[in-house]
């Protein structure tokens, strides 16, 4: 009994915390928390900003690019998200704001850009993190190339193959989600294994792809791994700079940046020459896949939750 009323004391503190920081938060001045980087926002100040963004540029493609920018500086952290506590396969929780990686930056920049509120940003999120809306790790859009560029098809659109021509660079990705659930996150799923082509514009084309493209599209970078393995390993999204020409925006080691595309390549294909003279494996940046953001987006409907573990 003693533990137990230690346990609610200490919850109770928690709750009355948080409603306090909560109340200081509401009462601050809307002018002090636009002040802060979006990273070290709390959430009711997160969800303030959010409103006042959309109604402070209606432009959805400056928008992202201005809550892309928001974020400059935010912390790196690799393997951030899970589905805590909807699914306790893991503790990791769904969502981020003061840490991200690449793929979490994007998702968060897009769903908030297309919010008014932060309930709104939530359910955004798991709608574009989700194959249909439907939160779950076996949903999840894992793969860049064949889950999230597909399952987000209402949010882009995939130009890849158009920038680079019909003779242009490609290959074929085998994506084993079955095998990939069990060992990486202890999940049984009958997902049968599934092979597509995927083109993408080689490194040595790309500043001139790039120029093709508009504020707040998107960037996959395309890499040969040390095992054989050619595929997605990086995300980011385009911004203009102030003479209008392409930057890439992306949360890399040690903090989401801002730099140029041609930038991004040089200091990658720096690392890559440091590690054959110390002898390490890695990957080899081969080129990039780029995603137009739709003029005219229609945000789908959630498909309906399955209810867990019911046999029909």
């Amino acid at each position: 009994m003693r533990f137990a009323r230690l346990l609610i004391c200490n919850l109770t503190a928690v709750i009355v915390s948080a409603a306090i920081g909560a109340a200081n938060v509401s009462a601050e001045p809307l002018d002090a928390s636009l002040a802060k980087p979006l990273y070290q926002m709390q959430p009711l100040e997160a969800g303030r900003y959010i409103a006042w963004q959309h109604d402070a540029e209606p432009d959805l493609r400056k928008r992202i690019a201005a809550i892309a920018r928001k974020n400059i500086g935010q912390p790196y952290r690799l393997n951030l998200l899970g589905e805590f506590p909807y699914q306790i396969h893991d503790e990791l929780p769904m969502f981020s704001l003061d840490h991200s990686d690449c793929t979490v930056f994007v998702e968060h920049t897009y769903a908030m850009a297309l919010s008014q509120s932060w309930d709104e940003f939530f359910w955004m999120l798991q709608r574009i993190r989700y194959r249909d809306g439907i939160v779950g790790v076996a949903t999840r859009n894992h793969y860049t190339e064949a889950d999230w560029n597909v399952a987000n098809r209402w949010l882009v659109t995939d130009a890849s193959f158009d920038l680079a021509g019909p003779t242009g660079p490609s290959y074929t990705m085998t994506v084993d989600r079955a095998t990939f659930l069990k060992t990486r996150h202890h999940t049984d799923a009958d997902i049968p294994v599934e092979t597509s082509r995927q083109a993408y514009v080689p490194k040595a084309q790309a500043s001139a792809a790039i120029n093709q493209m508009r504020e707040g599209d998107s960037v996959n970078v395309v890499s040969l791994l040390s095992d054989g393995k050619t595929m997605v390993t990086h995300v980011g999204l385009v911004v203009l700079g102030a003479n209008g020409e392409r930057h890439f925006l992306h949360s890399s080691e040690p903090a989401v940046r801002e730099e140029p595309l041609d930038s991004f390549i040089a200091r990658t294909e720096a690392r890559e020459e440091r590690n054959r003279q110390a002898g390490k494996k890695g990957s080899t940046l081969l080129g990039f896949k780029f995603l137009r953001l739709n003029d005219d987006i229609v945000v789908p409907p959630m498909a309906p939750q399955p209810r867990p573990g019911h046999a029909s």
